[in-house]
């Protein structure tokens, strides 16, 4: 492990993309046992992706347009359908002061969903994790097991990071209805954003 992977790692971690939104989103939203399910779904929906990468399928993805569209269209769809729930009072991003115990699996699944519908990052997996495997690696497979385990760990430690802290504000902001309708169409032009990115992503 080399301290440019753990650097380089931490830079594309933090950077602020669709899990990191959805992590804040949510922290503000419904507390901070949510944003813990939020980040722990964000680190789930890695695995898809590093899988899809290890099997070659990203290479598919990278090669055939067809393949690529589709999942792309199917995450831009997605994106802007979470924006759309952002801006309604009652939507996915309604402040909840109490939360049902079946609400975390929720955010835990549209978490992964946000990351499965991603064909960026099952991209991002082929082309950066081989540049920190060595030509005259005995176990490449498992080389790259383990980097994929600390990127997913320091993907969860950050996402947990931003949603405590968005948590510990959050008794400041709910209580203010017009902070709140600020908060919805940021959220949701955010989501617009980022679906609108994706749907001019090329392979």
């Amino acid at each position: 492990m080399t301290w440019s992977f753990l650097l380089t790692t931490l830079i594309v971690v933090a950077s602020p993309g669709t899990g990191v939104l959805y992590t804040l989103a949510v922290a503000l939203t419904r507390g901070s046992r949510a944003s813990i399910a939020a980040a722990f779904g964000c680190t789930l929906g890695i695995v898809p992706q590093m899988l899809a990468a290890m099997l070659g399928l990203a290479a598919i993805l990278h090669t055939s347009a067809v393949a690529f569209a589709a999942l792309k269209w199917c995450g831009v769809v997605y994106l802007l359908y979470m924006a759309g729930q952002a801006l309604r009072e009652h939507g996915a991003l309604a402040v909840n002061t109490e939360v049902e115990p079946r609400s975390s699996g929720r955010v835990i699944v549209t978490a992964i969903l946000i990351n499965i519908l991603n064909p960026k990052l099952s991209i991002f997996f082929l082309a950066f994790l081989p540049q920190f495997i060595a030509v005259d690696e005995d176990h490449p497979l498992t080389r790259m097991v383990e980097l994929s385990g600390v990127f997913m760990a320091m993907t969860f430690a950050v996402f947990a990071l931003y949603g405590l802290f968005a948590a510990s504000v959050r008794d400041r902001v709910v209580t203010r209805p017009k902070v709140m309708a600020w908060l919805r169409r940021s959220f949701a032009a955010g989501f617009a954003v980022l679906g609108a990115k994706l749907a001019f992503a090329e392979r």
